[in-house]
């Protein structure tokens, strides 16, 4: 079942629901403030170091990190 990620209109809370493959009974509301005014945000995912995606912004110049990629660097 997918998470999908929401932001409260009202107050700006952000929260994440977990959706089954059934459309929701009720219309979702902010877990904060109980307001049904929410959008939905667009979701982002992370590609772990194992991944042949090359980021120059984290890799390691030194060459002694052990993954290659070194945010300290």
């Amino acid at each position: 079942m997918p998470i999908y990620s929401f932001e409260c209109a009202h107050c700006h809370k952000k929260f994440e629901v977990l959706v089954g493959v059934v459309a929701q009974e009720k219309e979702l509301q902010c877990p904060a403030c109980g307001s049904s005014r929410i959008k939905k945000l667009l979701s982002s995912f992370s590609l772990g170091a194992s991944s042949s995606r090359n980021n120059d912004t984290n890799t390691c110049s030194s060459g002694s990190c052990s993954t290659g990629f070194c945010p300290t660097c």
